[in-house]
């Protein structure tokens, strides 16, 4: 890691970074490279996100949640490609309000997701800045040589489908900014999908083997489904009524008297963490007993068609969503 912080830097690498690096590949993190053997049969995927204060997390969510999150969100995006992770590479931009303690946490976080998810650090780099805290992971994985689920590969005639529940990434930022008026536990429940989210992992090796095009639901399910239809050169039409739920999600659903808004805000919100995707109709049969094996819920939303971009459905009806989804500019 290069030196750059000189008053906090080393320490923090020794005494919180250190202990999570794998063991032979990271080299201790006491050289500038990590060495990482081939695998035969298998290609190397890799992908990287940030965040940053402010935009993708706020100035007072815990470090050790912001770990996480930055940890997992990563790893969504393995999970869409059917790629199994392995170990990622960590650059933090501490700012003012990183103390020692929140340092602490920020590895603790780290710590508990590694255990729970089989990765390992493997190198990096960490600095100080004046502006706002900001974090970028890059996570590396292996899949099946030429095997990796792109975005390219749904067709006409396809179906489409999301997995878990789609607008608890928004909502749980509206409720940590106190937006929201919900029963405590349902405003929990939110609060921690919005800073925790959780990677579909489980269904990885499902989209590896049935999924035609696929990514993770990151800046909203309409504008995430938009990349797979302009990267396939086709049309994809979702019902809005089918978009499912959480028991907090349909709670505030419930409280709304404009349905067709609400729902649209949902699946433009982003920060949802599922996975969207594409499979030909012969293989759903299979697809919902592999969802059902490993408690996945599943849900079919809509089709892909002749055609380009997302039509989305209410009442039976096309409409047209003021935005597809959330853009950095």
């Amino acid at each position: 890691m290069a030196a750059v912080d000189v008053a906090g830097e080393f320490e923090t690498i020794t005494r919180l970074l250190a202990p999570l690096a794998h063991p032979e590949w990271g080299r201790g993190l006491k050289d500038d490279v990590a060495v990482l053997p081939s695998r035969p049969g298998y290609d190397l995927v890799l992908t990287k996100d940030a965040i940053v204060e402010g935009v993708h997390f706020l100035p007072d969510d815990p470090l050790d949640t912001v770990a996480q999150k930055l940890l997992r969100v990563n790893l969504s995006d393995l999970a869409a490609k059917g790629a199994e992770p392995f170990g990622y590479l960590l650059a933090c931009h501490w700012s003012e309000r990183c103390g020692w303690p929140e340092r602490v946490a920020f590895a603790e976080g780290l710590a508990r997701d590694q255990k729970a998810f089989g990765v390992a650090l493997l190198g990096g780099d960490t600095v100080v800045t004046p502006g706002p805290a900001s974090f970028s992971l890059t996570m590396l994985g292996w899949a099946a040589k030429g095997r990796v689920v792109g975005r390219n590969g749904a067709r006409p005639g396809h179906l489409v489908f999301v997995t878990g529940q789609i607008g608890d990434g928004y909502l749980g930022l509206q409720a940590a900014r106190g937006n929201l008026k919900l029963a405590p536990e349902r405003m929990t429940a939110l609060i921690d999908h919005y800073r925790r989210p959780m990677p579909q992992l489980a269904f990885s090796s499902v989209i590896h083997d049935l999924a035609s095009a696929s990514l993770d639901v990151s800046d909203g399910l309409v504008a995430d489904l938009g990349h797979i239809a302009a990267a396939s050169g086709v049309g994809i039409e979702i019902d809005l009524e089918l978009t499912p739920l959480s028991l907090a999600g349909q709670a505030w659903f419930d409280s709304r008297v404009d349905e067709q808004a609400a729902l649209e805000q949902l699946v433009t919100g982003g920060d949802d963490y599922e996975i969207a995707f594409t499979t030909p109709a012969s293989d759903e049969a299979q697809l919902r007993r592999e969802a059902e094996r490993r408690h996945v819920r599943l849900t079919r939303l809509g089709r892909v068609t002749e055609g380009q971009g997302v039509t989305t459905r209410f009442g039976g009806q096309p409409i047209t969503l003021s935005k597809p989804g959330f853009t950095h500019g």
